[in-house]
Protein backbone atom coordinates (compact mmCIF):
# COMPACT_ATOMS: atom_id res chain seq x y z
CA UNK A 1 0.00 0.00 0.00
CA UNK A 2 1.50 3.37 -1.16
CA UNK A 3 1.59 6.52 0.97
CA UNK A 4 -1.28 8.25 -0.57
CA UNK A 5 -3.49 5.03 -0.21
CA UNK A 6 -3.05 4.54 3.46
CA UNK A 7 -5.40 5.51 6.25
CA UNK A 8 -5.32 9.56 7.20
CA UNK A 9 -5.73 12.83 5.90
CA UNK A 10 -4.86 13.96 1.98
CA UNK A 11 -4.21 17.62 3.48
CA UNK A 12 -0.60 17.05 4.14
CA UNK A 13 2.29 18.04 1.90
CA UNK A 14 5.64 16.73 2.17
CA UNK A 15 8.80 18.75 2.32
CA UNK A 16 12.08 17.34 1.54
CA UNK A 17 15.81 18.36 1.42
CA UNK A 18 18.36 15.97 -0.03
CA UNK A 19 21.61 16.08 -2.05
CA UNK A 20 22.02 15.87 -5.19
CA UNK A 21 21.57 11.97 -6.18
CA UNK A 22 19.59 10.91 -3.99
CA UNK A 23 17.92 7.43 -4.55
CA UNK A 24 13.90 7.04 -4.78
CA UNK A 25 14.58 4.37 -1.67
CA UNK A 26 16.14 6.80 0.47
CA UNK A 27 13.22 9.74 -0.09
CA UNK A 28 10.48 6.70 0.34
CA UNK A 29 12.17 5.35 3.48
CA UNK A 30 12.87 8.61 5.22
CA UNK A 31 9.13 10.27 4.51
CA UNK A 32 7.59 6.54 5.46
CA UNK A 33 9.32 6.40 8.75
CA UNK A 34 8.11 10.34 9.54
CA UNK A 35 4.70 9.81 7.77
CA UNK A 36 4.03 5.95 8.45
CA UNK A 37 1.06 5.56 5.74
CA UNK A 38 -0.56 8.64 5.60
CA UNK A 39 -1.90 9.82 2.49
CA UNK A 40 0.02 13.46 1.08
CA UNK A 41 -1.22 15.49 -1.54
CA UNK A 42 2.78 15.94 -3.26
CA UNK A 43 6.55 16.12 -2.42
CA UNK A 44 8.30 19.28 -2.55
CA UNK A 45 11.30 20.58 -2.55
CA UNK A 46 14.36 23.18 -4.45
CA UNK A 47 13.39 23.41 -8.02
CA UNK A 48 17.25 22.09 -8.49
CA UNK A 49 15.94 18.34 -7.29
CA UNK A 50 12.46 18.11 -7.93
CA UNK A 51 13.14 17.08 -11.69
CA UNK A 52 16.30 14.59 -10.32
CA UNK A 53 15.45 11.05 -11.04
CA UNK A 54 15.28 10.22 -7.46
CA UNK A 55 12.69 12.74 -6.48
CA UNK A 56 10.56 11.52 -9.27
CA UNK A 57 10.89 8.12 -8.50
CA UNK A 58 9.73 8.75 -4.94
CA UNK A 59 6.91 10.72 -5.86
CA UNK A 60 5.83 8.37 -8.71
CA UNK A 61 5.71 5.40 -5.65
CA UNK A 62 3.41 7.70 -3.87
CA UNK A 63 1.25 8.55 -6.57
CA UNK A 64 1.96 12.26 -6.70
CA UNK A 65 3.10 15.39 -8.30
CA UNK A 66 6.66 17.04 -7.35
CA UNK A 67 6.43 20.62 -6.98
CA UNK A 68 10.28 22.76 -6.94
CA UNK A 69 10.20 26.38 -5.76
CA UNK A 70 13.17 28.84 -6.03
CA UNK A 71 15.73 29.09 -3.63
CA UNK A 72 14.87 32.82 -3.74
CA UNK A 73 11.09 31.81 -3.17
CA UNK A 74 12.21 29.08 -0.63
CA UNK A 75 14.35 32.18 1.21
CA UNK A 76 11.15 34.54 1.07
CA UNK A 77 9.72 31.66 3.75
CA UNK A 78 9.20 32.07 7.88
CA UNK A 79 10.50 28.75 8.66
CA UNK A 80 11.02 27.42 12.44
CA UNK A 81 14.49 25.85 12.14
CA UNK A 82 16.21 28.25 9.42
CA UNK A 83 19.77 26.75 9.33
CA UNK A 84 22.42 28.35 8.20
CA UNK A 85 24.70 25.50 6.43
CA UNK A 86 21.91 24.99 4.01
CA UNK A 87 21.83 28.66 3.83
CA UNK A 88 25.44 28.85 1.92
CA UNK A 89 25.23 25.63 0.11
CA UNK A 90 21.63 26.33 -1.48
CA UNK A 91 20.91 30.38 -0.86
CA UNK A 92 18.03 29.54 1.58
CA UNK A 93 17.97 28.86 4.92
CA UNK A 94 15.43 26.12 4.63
CA UNK A 95 14.14 23.39 1.70
CA UNK A 96 12.36 20.98 3.53
CA UNK A 97 9.99 23.11 5.97
CA UNK A 98 9.99 26.46 3.20
CA UNK A 99 9.18 23.79 0.57
CA UNK A 100 6.46 22.22 2.49
CA UNK A 101 5.19 25.45 3.87
CA UNK A 102 5.13 26.86 -0.09
CA UNK A 103 3.43 23.59 -1.33
CA UNK A 104 0.66 23.76 1.31
CA UNK A 105 0.00 27.72 -0.26
CA UNK A 106 -0.13 27.08 -3.51
CA UNK A 107 -2.78 23.97 -2.55
CA UNK A 108 -4.89 24.86 0.14
CA UNK A 109 -4.11 28.99 -0.16
CA UNK A 110 -2.02 28.19 3.26
CA UNK A 111 -0.15 26.56 5.10
CA UNK A 112 1.17 25.40 8.66
CA UNK A 113 4.29 22.71 9.81
CA UNK A 114 2.67 20.04 11.41
CA UNK A 115 6.08 18.13 11.71
CA UNK A 116 9.70 20.30 11.79
CA UNK A 117 12.38 19.37 9.63
CA UNK A 118 13.47 15.82 10.63
CA UNK A 119 16.33 14.13 9.35
CA UNK A 120 16.40 10.55 8.04
CA UNK A 121 19.55 8.79 6.45
CA UNK A 122 20.70 12.10 5.39
CA UNK A 123 17.30 13.16 4.00
CA UNK A 124 15.45 16.36 5.60
CA UNK A 125 11.72 15.98 5.93
CA UNK A 126 9.57 18.57 6.95
CA UNK A 127 5.05 18.08 7.00
CA UNK A 128 2.84 21.18 6.19
CA UNK A 129 -0.75 20.62 6.62
CA UNK A 130 -3.18 23.14 4.44
CA UNK A 131 -5.10 25.58 7.12
CA UNK A 132 -3.39 28.95 9.13
CA UNK A 133 -0.37 30.17 7.53
CA UNK A 134 2.93 29.75 9.46
CA UNK A 135 4.44 33.82 9.38
CA UNK A 136 4.13 36.12 6.50
CA UNK A 137 6.75 35.59 4.23
CA UNK A 138 9.66 38.08 5.08
CA UNK A 139 9.67 41.69 3.80
CA UNK A 140 12.29 41.83 0.77
CA UNK A 141 12.63 45.49 0.80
Amino acid sequence: MSASEGPGTDGLVVGVGCRPGTGAAVIVAAVREVLGERRIRCLSTIDRRAGEDGMVAAAREFEVPVLGFAAAELAAVEVPSPGERVRAAVGTASVAEAAAISAAVRIFGAGRIVVPKTTVAGTTIAVAAGGQTQAPPRSTA
